[in-house]
């Protein structure tokens, strides 16, 4: 299995870029392909332990940078490392690919170089959610700011198949998000995709509110991509406001130090489950090759994590299970083609 990593995308790149894939090598079984400038890369890499044949290097010369307009970058920098690396995908260099750079760039970019898998309408970005209980999903988190309901259903056979075989979810429940659990709730999208859903091949539990998501009452949680981008940087930011609350009150007195040094080993884990670099990066799920995006301030654990997820998933096949789900599953709705 070989994996290419954009080696200049992200804001600790390329440093953390490269400590993160020595890290991964010893982890998992996959060679690496650092995209990017190979001088720099060379240079980095001499300061590593790298296992022989495991980390390879494809230059690229130019860097997209996330301030770049999206579609305009990957027309005019067609060699930069992010663009390089979907195409060593396309060509079948590669099995998959990593990048923590330019969002957009990338989305525009996968959809243009490799396509969406027969039958998919929309692409949607995956992400993991921790909860009280086990980690789900949530899709899709910024791929498409406007959905049609059967977008939001085959949303909902990718993310199960994501959720079983990836994160090990027998029978994942897959729930809608909208403002209320009853049927009738929410605007005319969650209505018509509710109906839907209730015949679709998925183990579907019905609606959700966004109070009970950190609950862990779904597995998976499907919304348009507006809504769940909104969702998941509103957890980021609420968790990172918690914790620097509770910072200011442990170090208030000499009492409440003392028991912070009690609860310190309790408070690891949970910020341990709340941080995104311990669950590796979001997938692309729908497009015709693995596609695998890591927060752009990802360190050097997140992109080893990151890499990781990506392996395990190529060695899943979910793009296979997703296209044999997919064209199994039928809609009489011509214009959803659109």
């Amino acid at each position: 299995m070989r994996i290419a990593v954009d080696a200049f995308g992200g804001d600790h790149a390329p440093e953390a870029i490269v400590k993160g894939c020595v890290q991964a090598v010893s982890e998992c079984n996959a060679e690496l392909i650092l995209v990017g400038k190979e001088q720099i890369l060379a240079a980095l890499l001499e300061h590593e332990d790298v296992p022989t044949g495991k980390i390879h290097i494809h230059h690229a010369e130019e860097v997209i940078e996330t301030s770049e307009s999206p579609v305009d970058s990957i027309r005019r920098k067609k060699d930069s490392s992010l663009v390089v690396g979907l195409e060593l995908v396309k060509n079948g260099e590669a099995d998959a690919v990593v990048s923590a750079g330019n969002t957009g760039a990338y989305l525009a970019g996968a959809f243009r170089t490799l396509g969406r898998v027969k039958g998919v309408k929309r692409p949607a970005l995956t992400t993991v959610l921790p909860t009280v209980g086990n980690p789900g999903v949530i899709l899709d988190v910024g791929a498409n700011a406007d959905c049609r309901p059967l977008h939001l259903v085959q949303f909902a056979q990718m993310g199960a198949i994501y959720a079983e075989h990836v994160l090990g979810i027998q029978h994942p429940r897959v729930g809608l998000l909208n403002i209320g659990a009853e049927e009738a709730k929410g605007n005319a999208l969650t209505k018509e995709t509710h109906q839907l859903l209730k015949s679709a091949p998925v183990n579907f539990i019905g609606n959700i509110e966004p109070r009970d998501v950190p609950y862990g009452l779904a597995d998976v949680i499907v919304c348009d991509g507006f809504t769940g981008n909104v969702v998941i940087k509103l957890i980021e930011g609420t968790a990172s406001a918690l914790f620097s609350m509770m910072k200011d009150v442990f170090y208030k007195s000499t009492l409440t130090k003392l028991a912070a040094g009690i609860l310190k080993p309790g408070l690891k884990t949970v910020k341990s489950r709340m941080d995104y670099s311990e669950y590796g990066g979001a997938p692309l799920l729908g497009i015709d090759g693995v596609v695998f995006k890591a927060h752009g301030s990802s360190d050097a654990k997140a992109i080893k994590n990151a890499v990781k997820t990506t392996a395990l998933y190529v060695e899943a096949g979910v793009n296979e299970k997703i296209k044999a789900a997919i064209s199994a599953y039928s809609t009489s709705d011509e214009d959803e083609d659109r």
